[in-house]
């Protein structure tokens, strides 16, 4: 029996397993078989506190895990397959082992949709990135490119418009699927254009990005087009099917919180970017992470 078990661990899951782990609680993670969410992805860090000259994301996951193991947490590294939050304790199965606690806090993450090239995948954290915001300010002065037609990537261009000398939109329709009034600062913004009924069909670069192949979706006409760095845009997936029937999730599959972390389950708390769409940080999640976890504690000490 378990006083938290956590599910996930990204900055959300890490960090509530500090808090709950010092505060003598007894705590599981539940990290999953590739443990350390999105930022084992991310090639350098520059915008989580107290690292002036940045930190590769696998190191700064490292040093956070390493901090919840310190503090006593217990680390699983294999997925949960099942949930029961019918009755209490509450009951997670990891293939057929059940575990039990006497809370739950769900910090499984979303994972950000692909594109699904090998050269893609290969250049991950070399100039192909999904977070404007993380990594804009290493594109100064340079050619980017970012690929989709809603509101994410009309966001993510116009944060790359304040670095970057260019920026073009691919997308693979005539129209973009964004709200008017991003459609609108597009539009007005001089270092931005968009290349219409196109999609990317390859990758160009092998240690860093050096261009993109395009195709027509209408026709068999490719253009090769120079770029320092690829963005993907076309939207995220919450890690939220265990949940499905269980939580209230909204229309896109993401958790719905009240008062911050707490779900429609009185125990289950729930933290980062299964929840939070809007921000998608490391140090918001982290801060999620913290929340969680003392309104895990506040929940233990009143039953």
């Amino acid at each position: 029996m378990y006083d938290i078990i956590i599910i996930g661990s990204g900055p959300a899951g890490l960090t509530a397993a500090i808090y709950s782990s010092r505060a003598t609680l007894k705590t599981l993670v539940i990290s999953g078989a590739s443990w350390g969410g999105q930022l084992m992805l991310a090639e350098k860090v520059e915008n989580y506190p107290g690292f002036k000259e940045g930190i590769l994301g696998p190191d700064l996951m490292k040093i956070i895990y390493k901090q919840a193991e310190h503090f006593g947490a217990e680390m699983l590294f294999e997925n949960a397959s099942a949930v029961d939050f019918s009755s209490k304790p509450f009951k997670i199965w990891v293939g057929d082992k059940k575990y039990e606690g006497r809370s739950v806090i769900i910090a499984t993450g979303a994972s950000a949709k692909w594109l699904g090239l090998d050269s893609e995948k290969r250049l991950r954290g070399k100039g192909v990135s999904i977070c404007a915001t993380c990594d804009a300010a290493f594109f100064k002065d340079k050619r980017t490119v970012v690929v989709g037609g809603g509101d994410t990537a009309m966001e993510e261009a116009l944060t790359l418009s304040k670095f970057a000398n260019e920026v073009k939109i691919v997308h693979r329709r005539d129209k973009l699927r964004a709200s008017k009034a991003l459609q609108e600062r597009v539009f007005k913004n001089p270092k931005i254009g968009i290349i219409w009924n196109s999609i990317v069909k390859e990758i160009l670069g092998e240690e860093k990005v050096k261009g993109v192949i395009l195709k027509k979706v209408d026709s068999n006409e490719k253009i090769e087009l120079k770029c320092n760095a690829v963005f993907i845009a076309i939207g995220y997936k919450p890690n939220t099917e265990i949940f499905k029937g269980k939580l209230e999730l909204d229309q896109r599959g993401y958790i719905i919180a009240k008062d911050m972390t707490k779900t429609n389950v009185e125990g289950v708390l729930v933290a980062g970017d299964v929840e939070d769409y809007n921000y998608r940080q490391a140090i918001t999640a982290a801060g999620a992470g913290c929340k969680a976890a003392l309104d895990a504690e506040r929940f233990l000490g009143e039953i």
